[in-house]
């Protein structure tokens, strides 16, 4: 199935069920599941639409069927909205003082108490982080795999040799640790001042330099592995695998830490 053939096919399906639906309080939505007649691709398209006219039936357009392998319809009567925002403060589950660890907590039970009180039964779950030393993701909890990612994540960007890290790495240096010449901008000076801290002042500025971490290291990890993360709620249940968890990846602790969890969607 070419490019082309795929998007006529869809306008065509769009129109179809266009003509099927009203505005209204309900709402299904269609997965997808296109594969080629070779077998070798997939091609999943999460159809969303605002309403179902219940007594309409979707015409599926000559041909489709037998180009889209299955089509499954999931039709739900919305209930209220609902929109929270939770920040939640997650404490570290090691012990001692900062010192640039690597760490994985886990954010699924939260998520899922948080959940279950909502009383949400379709929508979605957003998740961020707070910091820009640590990350949001979702992959497996198990501790081995912790500490694979750990040694991984360092191998990728090695701590500064001035990093009081156990893993600074002789003869790496990051220009964002070189805290004697910051702030080196008028709008870095600006959100110093924004954040409390009188820059102006030559006391107050050391105190800022001496508080400042030397993690540039931890700060592009994050960027890797990113900071947020949205997960679909079906049934009042999260729409995650059976070893899927949600993760909150600590790049520069142990430290206590928080996250936002906002819940969006219907009763």
């Amino acid at each position: 199935l070419s490019s082309s053939q795929l998007v006529n096919d869809l306008k065509s399906l769009s129109c179809s069920i266009s003509s099927a639906l009203t505005i209204g309080r309900e709402s299904f939505f269609a997965v997808l599941n296109m594969k080629n007649g070779s077998g070798c691709s997939h091609v999943f398209i999460l159809v969303a639409t605002i309403s179902f006219f219940l007594k309409s039936k979707a015409f599926v357009p000559n041909g489709f069927c037998r180009k889209f392998s299955k089509l499954i319809v999931f039709q739900h009567k919305l209930g209220e909205s609902i929109c929270e925002y939770h920040e939640v403060k997650i404490p570290t589950s090691h012990e001692g003082i900062p010192r640039q660890m690597i760490s994985v907590e886990d954010l699924t039970p939260k998520i899922m108490e948080l959940l279950e009180n909502s009383l949400m039964q379709q929508g979605a779950i957003n998740v961020i982080s707070r910091h820009t030393t640590t990350a949001v993701c979702i992959n497996e909890r198990e501790s081995r795999l912790a500490r694979d990612m750990e040694r991984y994540f360092l191998e990728l960007a090695p701590p500064d040799e001035r990093s009081s890290s156990s893993n600074a790495m002789a003869g790496v240096r990051y220009l964002h640790n070189d805290i004697d010449q910051r702030p080196d901008s008028a709008e870095e000076s600006q959100r110093c001042r924004d954040n409390g801290w009188n820059i102006d002042n030559e006391q107050e500025l050391q105190k800022w330099r001496d508080q400042e971490p030397i993690n540039a290291h931890s700060h592009l990890l994050s960027m890797l592995v990113g900071s947020s993360e949205s997960i679909p709620v079906v049934d009042g249940k999260m729409v995650i695998g059976q070893w899927q968890s949600v993760l909150l990846v600590d790049l520069d602790g142990p430290r206590d830490r928080t996250v936002g969890i906002q819940l969006l969607g219907y009763l």
